[in-house]
């Protein structure tokens, strides 16, 4: 398997680029706008053929490459089905499967950072947008954000995966690049020891500032980008 972790330091993003074979097609996850041309040298480097563009939610912190790739590549662009981006190609549904010349991904609805969240697993990993982070959890204060959705979405649902599923998260602004399920269940102190409410009453109470490009990216984004 081809696999690509890229990163955009100016919004601490992480895009993956996956293919099952040199020359076969390729899936990129949650791309961002100003690194397009590498993106597009990356894949004709590799001899592949982008056929989907996925973004995990609707950023608020970088504008997406989703359109701009489908004008460059023919790409399909797919987010979940309860995205209010009418310019998407195609909604995937809780449990609905992608295959990518064999490279199977499996959707998986997770709300709470946002409320058309969604990962997208693997048999042996799972990327999962901004609800789970490296030591840390996608904050859920804005776009429909609800820390009892994010919870129920970690512990019921993300949790629920073998424990050494390799956790690959949309942003990190420490360093990390990779963990796993058994990593984060004992270590994110976000999670550890506490109970539902007191999860909910943290993350109510975190008082973040809005991300500095959310007046602009959250527009663009349901615009695909093109806006």
């Amino acid at each position: 398997m081809i696999f690509r972790q890229l990163f955009d330091s100016e919004t601490s993003t992480y895009t993956y680029l996956l293919a099952r074979r040199a020359g076969g097609e390729a899936v990129i996850i949650d791309p961002v706008l100003g690194a397009t041309d590498m993106y597009i040298k990356l894949i004709n480097e590799l001899g592949l053929k982008l056929v989907f563009a996925m973004d995990t939610h609707t950023h608020a912190d970088h504008i997406t490459a989703l359109g701009t790739l489908r004008d460059k590549t023919a790409c399909v662009t797919i987010m979940g089905e309860q995205t209010r981006a009418e310019c998407v190609s195609h909604g995937v549904t809780d449990g609905e499967k992608i295959d990518v010349d064999g490279l199977v991904l499996q959707a998986l609805f997770t709300p709470g950072h946002t409320n058309e969240s969604y990962s997208f697993v693997m048999p042996d990993r799972i990327f999962t947008g901004d609800v789970l982070l490296y030591r840390s959890t996608g904050r859920t204060d804005f776009q429909g954000g609800d820390a009892h959705k994010s919870w129920d979405s970690i512990m019921n649902r993300l949790f629920k995966l073998p424990d050494d599923t390799l956790v690959y998260a949309a942003h990190d602004y420490k360093g990390w690049t990779v963990s796993s399920i058994a990593e984060e269940k004992k270590h994110n102190p976000r999670l550890i020891g506490r109970t539902e409410q007191q999860y909910v009453e943290l993350m109510n109470n975190l008082k973040l500032p809005n991300p500095r490009l959310m007046d602009i990216a959250v527009p663009a984004n349901l615009a695909c980008g093109k806006n």
